[in-house]
């Protein structure tokens, strides 16, 4: 890592301890965003906190639910960004796109919760919008909440490695470079 990249932490949030989300994968997923942001705070590198404020009422990220805050192992400092958000995508409806453009950021690494709906959306925009984006595989999970099986072959609910796999595996190459927390420090 040669040039400043803001490190974009997807809904890295309390409320996805909750059983609600089905089974998930990489338990460690908390612990490796951990290790980036540590390193991100040591270079005085930007940092940005997306939070997902769900209009579910039903969702443990809905406001109500008092499960919204940021994770513990990943909390933000005073005065580090968190931006606030009700869709999938950290672009929207917040000022994340332009807080980049200002501090001049081309580059972003992406890590967060759940691999196929907000950091791949963000991941995708990010792309779409000309950054550079690297996404850290192994500081990133999927669950099976919201797996319908009832239009597949088999009513069996998918593996939540599989679906995290399916997800980077769309990522990469086109959107993302999909790398491991031990690349994105070294």
């Amino acid at each position: 890592m040669t040039e400043p990249r803001a490190l974009i932490l997807v809904d890295i949030q309390q409320g996805f301890d909750d059983p609600y989300w089905g089974a998930r994968n990489n338990p460690g997923a908390e612990t490796n965003a951990a290790k980036l942001l540590n390193e991100w705070r040591a270079r005085s590198w930007p940092v940005f906190f997306i939070q997902h404020l769900s209009t579910n009422p039903d969702s443990p990220l809905h406001p109500d639910q008092g499960k919204t805050a940021i994770h513990p192992l990943v909390a933000p400092l005073p005065g580090e960004p968190v931006l606030t958000k009700s869709v999938n995508s950290a672009f929207i409806g917040t000022t994340l796109e332009q807080d980049l453009r200002a501090a001049g950021i081309t580059a972003l690494t992406i890590c967060g919760l759940t691999t196929p709906h907000c950091v791949s959306t963000t991941a995708r925009m990010a792309a779409n919008m000309g950054f550079q984006v690297d996404l850290v595989h192994d500081a990133c999970a999927a669950v099976t909440a919201n797996v319908d099986p009832s239009w597949r072959n088999s009513a069996a609910r998918p593996d939540p490695k599989f679906i995290h796999q399916a997800a980077l595996d769309q990522l990469n190459g086109e959107f993302a470079r999909v790398i491991a927390t031990h690349e994105a420090l070294g």
